[in-house]
């Protein structure tokens, strides 16, 4: 199948035009032929760009490319086979990678506007029993995710551990996490760029294996996404703004504390603290071909 989503896409080779008409295209070749058409119709954007619903913009090098939200969660449910429903402003990718390769990575962006979230806690965090609280509420999700008929999921621990910029108020910490039977962890690295009334998560989507790729990439990325003169952490105006109820800690936990002292549902951290699931193409590929058998079409 790998094959020939290169000889197709990658390299450009056109369909047989009489495989095509006649409906005698193989498995592969409707694949290759599905995701032509879908990277065909990707936006791909660089330079720089408004964050539609976030009071921030992106100055997207040409080393990178932005896919918009429709775009993006055409590749996180249709490409990736993730659940539908998680709110994305968008997608990074690396230049010359497509959401099709065995080696994609990117970065999806999300806006919290749950006010401003204090740093006066920063220091003080340790991270060690954190994560043990983290690992706790992972088992709890992931129990929901099963009964929902997903994979499984177990945080193995920090791949990289949490970094606080007190000057640019920018905070990024990586996990290790396993899904289901998967022989390869993801890798889940995160970025929170504190703003005056909410917060821009960033979030790299990867292997294990590409922690280094990763963390060559991370200063970059890092300096991508920006919040708007009047938006920034130090426009803060405590007389005006609304305080997150929730600090760093909360931030990096994975959920939110809300103003009644509740922690969030195990479902939520999930959704709105990115996580996603990557399946193999194979394994969507057996998927889409499946439903269209249920449904009786071609």
């Amino acid at each position: 199948m790998l094959k020939h989503l290169y000889l197709f896409l990658l390299l450009g080779l056109p369909l047989h035009l009489h495989a095509v008409e006649s409906g005698q295209l193989s498995e592969d070749e409707k694949y290759a032929q599905w995701a032509k058409e879908l990277w065909d119709s990707f936006d791909r954007q660089n330079g720089n760009i408004t964050l539609s619903g976030a009071v921030a913009s992106l100055d997207v090098p040409e080393s990178f490319y932005f896919l918009d939200a429709n775009d993006a969660n055409k590749v996180l449910v249709d490409v990736w086979g993730n659940p539908p429903g998680t709110s994305i402003l968008g997608m990074l990718f690396p230049e010359g990678m497509t959401p099709f390769d065995n080696g994609a990575w990117a970065v999806t962006i999300e806006y919290e506007e749950d006010g401003y979230v204090s740093d006066e806690d920063a220091a003080d965090i340790d991270y060690s029993d954190l994560l043990s609280q983290m690992k706790d509420d992972t088992r709890s999700a992931s129990r929901e995710r099963v009964k929902q008929g997903y994979e499984s999921i177990e945080l193995v621990g920090w791949a990289a551990s949490p970094y606080y910029d007190s000057v640019s108020h920018k905070l990024h910490w990586a996990k290790e996490i396993k899904f289901g039977e998967m022989e390869t962890n993801t890798l889940n690295y995160n970025i929170r760029i504190l703003g005056r009334r909410g917060v821009l998560v960033l979030n790299f989507i990867a292997g294990i294996e590409q922690k280094e790729l990763i963390e060559s990439q991370l200063d970059s990325v890092l300096a991508i996404a920006e919040f708007d003169r009047g938006s920034t952490y130090t426009d803060f105006n405590p007389d005006i703004d609304t305080v997150a109820a929730y600090g760093i800690g909360a931030l990096v936990a994975g959920k939110v504390i809300a103003k009644t002292g509740l922690i969030a549902a195990a479902i939520i951290f999930l959704k709105k603290f990115g996580i996603f699931i990557i399946i193999g193409i194979g394994a969507f590929l057996k998927k889409i071909l499946s439903r269209k058998k249920a449904d009786g079409s071609e």
